[in-house]
């Protein structure tokens, strides 16, 4: 046995082991209802498949930031930030749209009890209820202080083992240290995500972050994530709001842009977040600035309206002119067509009388007898 901070460890060593050749190293053991487990929690290895087959993340907008696929089957997940950010509301939602594709998802609930977890998240519109009856999310829930970190450790490889997950959950991966030291930790969890990358189980853990140190994890192990997200607090005119952003995904395109998460009764959501002329805008300052800009479009699409039926009017104005005009016109034309007629036949009785005047004057005239 092996006691730090009050807690115990079993522990095994193989001393030797003649004619063949065997690990040196301690090794964690555990004596249960299934008798002796000992797992070689110490061995490590980068040998593991990989997969470009995409898991969806329950949130469809998230799922556009990752270049419209969800997360790589088998990769390690992060979600950090700040306390009531929204850290286990998305790992609910990557367990429900899990359970709905008709996969296994294993919880391991380090802060909540199951039943609650169940409550709360109903709160969001998830009913994952449901898919424990049908055996399809199994919650583990636990103190971390209950055990020493390589225990933690052997009994998720059991309930691995036994339940076959296509995905794990831990919520939250940053309480571990109240049971280890920094460093451990993270030997504890490289440990951990080997052995699910090896089966292929994608891996979504939360972590709990101060309000200064955003870029870092508590445990330092984004380094051995394969996606980031980072939720924060973003306070504008007395109003808290949530961000999001994601900072990095390996083997894929992504958006660098900050969206404000919104949490509502029906679920989870994405919308880009305004530029006003102070900044960055979010929540009622984004949709007094929606508002604004909409009702600015309304006042430019009825000016623009105002002009059109003016310029209508002038045309149908200028139209009756020129019917006018054409009307005086024809008129006009009449009349003088009428005169030069008149003054044809004027021209060509004239022309006949002096022709007749001509013929009298030169006629020859009779003498008188």
């Amino acid at each position: 046995n092996r006691v730090v901070d009050q807690i115990t460890t079993r522990r095994l060593r193989v001393v030797k082991y003649r004619g063949s050749t065997h690990g040196t190293n301690e090794y964690p053991f555990l004596i249960d209802g299934q008798g002796l487990s000992v797992l070689p929690v110490t061995s490590l290895g980068l040998d593991y498949p990989v997969s470009t087959e995409r898991v969806p993340t329950g949130v469809a907008a998230l799922d556009g930031l990752l270049s419209g696929g969800g997360y790589f089957r088998g990769s390690s997940v992060l979600v950090s930030g700040t306390a009531g950010t929204g850290k286990s509301s998305l790992a609910a939602m990557f367990a429900d749209a899990s359970c709905r594709r008709g996969e296994r998802v294993l919880y391991f609930a380090l802060e909540e009890p199951g039943a609650q977890i169940v409550r709360n998240m109903a709160s969001i519109g998830l009913d994952l209820g449901k898919w424990q009856a049908k055996k399809r999310l199994l919650i583990h829930a636990g103190r971390p202080t209950v055990y020493g970190l390589e225990m933690h450790l052997v009994r998720m490889y059991q309930a691995v083992e036994a339940f076959e997950p296509r995905a794990v959950i831990l919520d939250p991966v940053s309480s571990l240290v109240a049971v280890g030291h920094r460093h451990e930790v993270k030997s504890m969890l490289v440990r951990l995500f080997d052995y699910l990358k090896g089966k292929q189980i994608t891996t979504l853990v939360t972590s709990l972050t101060g309000a200064h140190g955003l870029e870092e994890t508590t445990l330092g192990i984004s380094s051995l994530i394969d996606s980031w997200f980072q939720v924060r607090d973003i306070e504008i005119a007395g109003e808290r709001t949530r961000g999001l952003s994601l900072v990095k995904s390996r083997g894929m395109g992504h958006s660098n842009q900050i969206r404000e998460f919104i949490i509502s009764s029906t679920g989870i959501d994405l919308v880009p977040i305004a530029m006003g002329p102070s900044g960055v805008l979010t929540g009622s300052a984004r949709l007094n600035l929606e508002t604004e800009r909409i009702a600015s479009a309304v006042a430019m699409e009825l000016e623009l309206d105002r002009h059109e039926r003016h310029l209508e009017r002038k045309r149908k104005v200028l139209a009756a002119q020129i019917e006018a005009l054409h009307a005086e016109h024809a008129a006009d034309e009449e009349d003088t067509r009428a005169v030069i007629r008149e003054t044809h036949e004027r021209v060509r009785q004239l022309s006949e009388a002096g022709a007749q005047a001509s013929l009298l004057r030169s006629a020859p005239r009779k003498k008188a007898e």
